[in-house]
């Protein structure tokens, strides 16, 4: 296992610049995440806004980790019990429908990780519950990145708030360190006990990025080998940051001025 890197002013405030870029496509898709649209033209616009827009590179494009062929896209499009890695292509979206859409930009070198659920039309009760305890999970998990705590301690209240709300947590995909490299040490697990793991330190960067499925644990991956199912086809939901531990506490680095604001119960405790 390689070092858990350390990074520089320079490399934070690099961080935050692609941090925000990656979090403005979702700013920029929302409006167009309705009935009828094919998620490969999801693809294409965002491709295009970061392209032409920002002037980013779609890190996911071809990116082919060992063993794995090259990722086809500029964007994953995870739909209803799609975990995650959904490949965009010619999937119409009809009401009712869920989707994670997740994002990571390059610009000048640094990676900006992201990733929200949408709705199309009017999704179900269960769909609404499962995503904002999906988006209350992540929001937790970060609200325990402080100095001295440890990695642990984020996955440990994911997994007691899932688990309580009667979802499970998957497991073999977690969150990640990223800078100039997309995935690096640490992961970040979203189950776990608390002060197991890695201390957290200032200037660590990482992604917190929970998985949870509205039916049991267990994935399959799909022929096209990036896209990941649940087994019992029970709908599945992610929502993701991209987090710096600062001095005093963390710092989220994929805000936007349309993204999501965190619960309640995160606002009044900062």
């Amino acid at each position: 296992m390689s070092a858990i890197t350390i990074k520089t002013a320079e490399d934070i405030q690099g961080m935050r610049i692609a941090g925000r870029l990656g979090s403005e496509v979702l700013d920029y898709i929302t409006p167009y995440v309705k009935v009828g649209v094919t998620t490969g033209e999801l693809d294409r616009l965002c491709h295009e806004y970061m392209v032409n827009v920002q002037g980013t590179i779609p890190a996911p494009l071809n990116y082919c980790p060992p063993g794995y062929t090259p990722y086809p896209k500029a964007i994953c499009t995870s739909v209803n019990d799609v975990v995650c890695h959904g490949i965009p292509g010619d999937k119409v979206l009809k009401s009712g429908d869920v989707v994670n859409l997740d994002i990571t930009v390059i610009k000048d070198g640094y990676h900006g990780d992201t990733s929200r659920m949408f709705f199309v039309g009017e999704p179900s009760i269960m769909a609404k519950r499962l995503s904002a305890i999906t988006f209350e999970c992540m929001w937790l998990g970060i609200s325990k990145i402080k100095p001295g705590n440890h990695l642990g301690d984020i996955g440990f209240i994911i997994q007691q708030y899932a688990e309580k709300a009667g979802y499970s947590v998957v497991r073999e995909f977690c969150g990640h360190g990223i800078g100039k490299i997309f995935h690096e040490e640490p992961q970040i697990l979203h189950y776990g006990r608390p002060g197991t793991l890695a201390e957290m330190l200032p200037g660590m960067i990482f992604t917190v990025e929970p998985m949870i499925n509205s039916g049991r644990k267990e994935i399959r991956e799909m022929p096209d080998g990036w896209t990941i199912k649940t087994r019992d086809r029970s709908l599945s939901a992610q929502w993701e940051h991209t987090v710096l531990v600062t001095e005093t506490g963390y710092e989220v680095l994929t805000a936007s001025a349309g993204m999501p604001p965190p619960p309640e119960f995160i606002s009044a405790k900062s």
